[in-house]
């Protein structure tokens, strides 16, 4: 509804297998995180920066419950750009306790009137630009926001744009993000209003805010308390609180804010139009699911990439994951052409389900369907010409695109001509003065040089957001959209999402993701949530573009299969694949390319690579995962965190 409105495998290969998973098994047990488990009985709360964890402690600390304090975690998080901001996107999963249901937030911008394929391509693109007003969907989280609020928050939306608030009229910025601007500062001075916002020393060596330096953001205020404005208006005018909140909303996507973020984008060169704003809606939708070892997960629907996730494990499920040893080359081939088929299917086969053509997720979703991508599997070599399948037999249909798969590998993309549009870096990607220490960034968008590079864009944007509280609201979230470098609508404050870059122009590469007015990109974007007996089981979410539900599909095997808590299994080493074609920048991909922990045995890279894997050696394998698990025995929560970047949680 709307609101507003097994196979066989040689014997020779088989032995190899068997040995290598005895000598690299790991003692699990004996592993120990570098992290402690967060423990909570009333509630739990986690997201991509200390500050904003703090924003979702406050709210419970009000009295409000698990969907208060995600809002105010979003509110925080945008505020502080981290890896999004307000004209960005969000899509959350909501258990709701009175109902026992999973319910889907989508909240994701459509592209605006003009962003036609022909439009782009007079331009010399083929793909719509990475950076800029014309990467822009309409903005999204405002909307997910006081949705989310109003239709299962207690709060007002005053009190939980509070702490956003007083961030925006001047919070200490943190490395990551003063970094970020400064290494993008070449992007940031073509938009005027981010060039005043962004680089307070404009004209000296370091233009950006220096680390710990109170950092204002006076316009974004302005408009947030245009919105608490448009609440307070319409209660002393005898409204409920549910219609007091979409008063604002009303404000931010019918009034004075949508017209001047309409007029600042098109200052800019952007497309939007009132009329795309005010036609926008939030839906409530019902999420997509499969069981695993009578586990039911959940993910939003094709609009995102989270099917993929239930697709991997409807795969995994006809093979004996524990007998092949933890990240083994046994195991790691599994995970690897598991996902390279599953990732076939979404980049074909997905888009926005609100357009036509009707998405065949039935099918995707089969267990038989399953069980015959699963027969597919080489076991002794990738395949790097891996196809979409054709789901379609498996819900009673004829596939109607088998000419387009004839040919679906016989891809030639020209590179982008346009500014920002090219995957080709020009200079160093982590090039840059850095101030206040050493780390890497994990924002989105390059660090120094004119585009972004194949690795980042593989895990560009986002951070996730989760919250649970004892009355059993459960709250996850991915947003996204409008990283750092963003081009700021007017004098509203507002970052402008770069999610446009995810559709494609030809038919051929995928008819359910055609660029047209109105439709939205198929995002990387995927919370997720498991129930076990009927009840929350984990609440799981982590950021990183293609990245995500690779990263999330390990970290759910590692507390099923591999016995690990939710804090272990943020931290373990993962693989990654780069097989899929990116949802960035020229939609590039690299087959048999192998992201894996640094510390992997030189017996399990050799074995790998002799199954045509090209390896990349990194410490970190993963974005951060945000994670709780739901201990009934006891009654409590588990509350984990990647021990890398910024990501944070609070319990009690």
């Amino acid at each position: 509804m709307s609101v507003r409105s097994r196979p066989s495998t040689p014997i020779v290969i088989m032995a190899l297998f068997a040995l290598t998973s005895l000598a690299v098994a790991p003692d699990l047990t004996a592993q120990r995180p570098n992290k402690p488990v967060l423990h909570g009985k009333h509630w739990v709360a986690i997201t991509g920066k200390p500050l904003g964890a703090t924003a979702g402690a406050m709210m419970f600390q009000k009295g409000g419950n698990a969907v208060d304090a995600a809002a105010a975690m979003l509110g925080a998080t945008a505020t502080m750009w981290d890896v999004l901001s307000w004209g960005g996107e969000t899509q959350a999963l909501i258990y709701n306790p009175n109902t026992g249901e999973v319910v889907g937030i989508n909240a994701l911008g459509v592209a605006p009137t003009g962003a036609t394929p022909e439009y782009f391509r007079e331009r010399g693109m083929a793909f719509p630009p990475e950076y800029g007003p014309l990467a822009a969907p309409t903005p999204g989280t405002p909307g997910g926001l006081m949705t989310m609020l109003a239709e299962f928050g207690t709060l007002s939306l005053a009190e939980v744009l509070a702490p956003a608030i007083q961030m925006a009229d001047g919070y200490p910025i943190e490395e990551q993000a003063a970094n970020s601007i400064e290494n993008n500062k070449h992007h940031i001075k073509q938009w005027s209003y981010s060039r005043d916002v962004f680089l307070p020393h404009l004209g000296a060596e370091w233009e950006a805010p220096e680390p710990g330096e109170v950092f204002v953001q006076s316009d974004l205020a302005a408009t947030l308390r245009k919105l608490v404005e448009a609440e307070r208006a319409s209660l002393a005018n005898g409204a409920t609180r549910e219609e007091a909140i979409y008063a604002a909303y009303d404000r931010f996507y019918r009034g004075d804010i949508a017209e001047e973020f309409v007029r600042g984008s098109q200052e800019l060169g952007g497309l939007h139009t009132l009329d795309d704003l005010a036609s926008w809606q939030v839906y409530l939708e019902e999420p997509v699911s499969t069981t695993y070892k009578d586990i039911e997960v959940f993910k939003l629907t094709t609009w995102v990439q989270g099917p993929v996730l239930l697709q991997a494990l409807n795969i995994l499920e006809n093979f004996d994951l524990p007998a092949m040893g933890f990240n083994s080359p046994r195991y790691m081939h599994a995970l690897y052409q598991s996902m390279n088929l599953a990732f076939a299917d979404r980049d074909f086969y997905y888009g926005d389900p609100y357009v036509p053509p009707v998405e065949p997720i039935q099918g995707l979703l089969s267990k038989e369907y399953a069980k015959a991508r699963a027969a597919q599997i080489d076991w002794e070599r990738n395949d790097p010409r891996v196809m979409p399948g054709d789901p379609y037999p498996y819900q009673g249909e004829t596939n109607p695109f088998t000419h387009l798969l004839a040919r679906w590998n016989d891809r030639s993309v020209a590179p982008n001509t346009e500014d920002g549009s090219s995957l080709e870096p020009q200079g160093d990607a982590n090039s840059g003065r850095r101030r206040g220490g050493v780390g890497a960034d994990r924002e989105a968008g390059p660090r120094g040089g004119e585009h972004m590079t194949f690795d980042e864009g593989f895990y560009a944007g986002t951070t996730s957001i989760q919250a649970a509280d004892a009355e059993g609201w459960v709250v996850s979230i991915t947003p996204s959209g409008g990283w750092i470098p963003a081009a700021i609508a007017g004098r509203t404050g507002v970052g402008m999402s770069q999610r446009m870059q995810s559709f494609v122009l030809d038919e051929a590469e995928n008819p359910f993701n055609v660029l047209q007015p109105g439709q939205r990109p198929r995002a990387t974007l995927t919370p997720s949530l498991a129930l076990k007996d009927g009840k929350p089981f984990l609440s799981f979410a982590v950021q990183g573009g293609d990245g995500q539900d690779q990263n999330l599909l390990q970290f759910f095997l590692n507390v099923v299969e591999w016995g690990m808590d939710v804090q272990e299994a943020t931290e373990a080493p993962n693989i990654n694949s780069y097989q899929m074609r990116s949802s960035f920048g020229a939609h590039d991909s690299d087959p048999g390319r192998m992201l894996i922990q640094e510390d992997t045995s030189p017996w399990v890279r050799t074995t790998l690579e002799r199954m045509g894997y090209s390896l990349r050696m990194s410490e970190r394998t993963s974005g951060p995962i945000n994670a709780i698990f739901f201990d009934w025995a006891h009654g409590t929560f588990w509350g984990g965190s990647s021990d890398h970047g910024e990501d944070y949680g609070i319990a009690w």
